[in-house]
């Protein structure tokens, strides 16, 4: 069964769905007050250079100062371009030597203008970061101004097209440029290849002439909007059509698609069902349990998934599920049937960075060695690189996935102000024991009626089962304690005064 893009495209925001087999697998949204970052290109000031750090900060007008490391002045393409996740492994633009010998003062000084692309949206606390080397992504084609290689994504497998693509690229690649060959090239024609090239020549010469115009900080160019990109960078052979739910905006993909990608056309559909797009394909439900902590697989078994600062722990459990043969059984097969869970979660969750997955303590080598496959081949579908270690002893794979913007769960939630994200508040009896102290500290400097104000679950406990403990505290000191209830408190807020 062929993929599907879906898009619901309104004034506020944009959202994307990818679908395989009806299921949801990538889930991208933008809004217009915090459209992404990455990709656009700006002249920008050094305003910090960080030898401890090897790194300098840039301003290129924003809010905060982005960072450009230097791994990403000189680094492989692998590492500065997030734009394209197909590449090869081949490619090292700077011997081991140069890396070795050079450090960020001799690469950029203060008050040193920069031209600067932004690979990584800002995340949390920390500002965007950067890279000093270019890419502009086409349809077909991606260009690396001033990079001489050719490379080809990894994702085309047949040898008989990647031969013929890259004959076509090296007989029509200019001098002084790299170009990397897309996956949406296989099968295309030269003409394809070409009109692509073009265009991306062309905007290059745009933005050199426009850098040479304006002082630093400038944006010199911003990548397309998440509907335009969802047709360069979704669009594979295999997805067989797009649909969007608005008109103005169905119209604008078209005349784009006449333009650079005129094959695409029969594929663009326009959404004119009664029911909102996300309700009638049950992209709505995907979503919301994308959001959930925990999530159930159809043996009854369960994975929770939390996320932290620093990493994301998913742990596997067998719940309800127990199984007709002896316990390893259970175990293996709760493992497998979380591994495709796990897999499709990270995915549409888009989680980055360090991820560990803790399966359930399995005994025989053979079966953790199929669970660690399983794994591996499912990840195998992610477009986003990933790097798998393999599965330990105690049942941990860890693995670490390329982090270019924020999860969904951090664009759509905020911590919680109740808990203020530790996701637990102090019980009412924890509560109440630490009222009691305080009331005690206050009534040993004197006074003869104390007022306690706190929340209902608070107040009933103490009026209640620890009304013995008050009375104690009230003989001891010669006081009265007053307990009254405020619905608007928060559970873990009080107050004991004096009257």
């Amino acid at each position: 069964m062929g993929s599907e893009i879906l898009i619901n495209a309104t004034r506020e925001e944009t959202r994307v769905a990818l679908l395989e087999g009806g299921q949801v697998v990538e889930f991208y949204i933008e809004r217009k007050q915090d459209a992404s970052l990455v990709g656009n290109i700006y002249k920008g000031k050094v305003v910090k250079v960080l030898p401890g750090m090897q790194s300098a900060f840039v301003d290129i007008g924003l809010e905060k100062a982005a960072f450009l490391y230097i791994t990403d002045i000189r680094a492989d393409i692998e590492e500065y371009a997030p734009l394209v996740e197909e590449m090869d492994n081949t490619l090292e633009l700077i011997s081991k030597r140069e890396k070795d010998e050079l450090t960020i003062e001799e690469l950029v000084q203060e008050g040193q203008e920069i031209l600067v692309q932004v690979s990584k949206d800002p995340i949390g606390s920390k500002g965007a970061r950067l890279t000093s080397y270019i890419t502009l992504p086409g349809r077909y084609l991606v260009l690396m101004p001033n990079v001489e290689h050719i490379g080809i994504s990894r994702r085309i497998s047949d040898e008989a097209e990647r031969i013929r693509l890259k004959r076509i690229v090296e007989d029509i690649k200019p001098e002084g440029c790299g170009l990397i060959i897309r996956t949406a090239s296989e099968g295309s024609t030269e003409e394809d290849i070409k009109k692509d090239l073009e265009f991306l020549l062309l905007l290059w010469e745009t933005i050199l002439k426009k850098k040479d115009k304006v002082n630093a900080p400038s944006l010199l160019y911003s990548d397309l909007d998440l509907v335009f990109r969802s047709v360069r960078d979704l669009m594979s052979q295999d997805v067989k059509r797009l649909v969007i739910d608005s008109e103005v905006e169905y119209e604008k993909i078209k005349d784009f698609v006449r333009t650079y990608f005129d094959k695409l056309l029969g594929k663009i559909e326009l959404y004119e069902g009664t029911e909102p797009i996300f309700d009638a394909f049950g992209i709505e439900i995907d979503i919301s349990r994308a959001l959930g902590r925990k999530v159930w697989l159809k043996s009854g078994g369960y994975i929770v998934i939390d996320q932290t600062e620093a990493m994301t722990v998913i742990d596997v459990n067998t719940g309800k599920f127990v199984g007709k043969e002896e316990l390893e059984d259970t175990i293996f097969k709760t493992n497998l049937e979380a591994v495709k869970e796990i897999a499709y979660q990270i995915r549409l969750r888009n989680l980055g960075g360090i991820i560990i997955v803790d399966f359930i303590d399995m005994e025989k080598p053979e079966n953790r060695e199929r669970v660690f496959n399983a794994f591996v081949e499912a990840m195998k579908k992610d477009r986003a690189k990933n790097t798998i270690s393999h599965i330990s002893e105690l049942g941990l794979i860890q693995m670490t996935r390329k982090r270019v913007r924020e999860s969904l769960g951090r664009i759509l939630c905020e911590p919680c102000p109740y808990c203020e994200g530790k996701g637990f508040v102090k019980s009412p009896r924890t509560l109440c024991y630490e009222i009691f102290r305080k009331i005690k500290k206050i009534a040993r400097r004197g006074g003869e009626r104390i007022i306690v104000t706190a929340h209902p679950s608070v107040a009933e406990l103490l009026s209640d089962e620890e009304r013995s403990g008050l009375e104690e505290i009230e003989n001891l000191y010669n006081v009265k304690v007053t307990i009254r209830e405020n619905r608007n408190l928060h559970q873990e807020n009080y107050e004991v005064n004096v009257l």
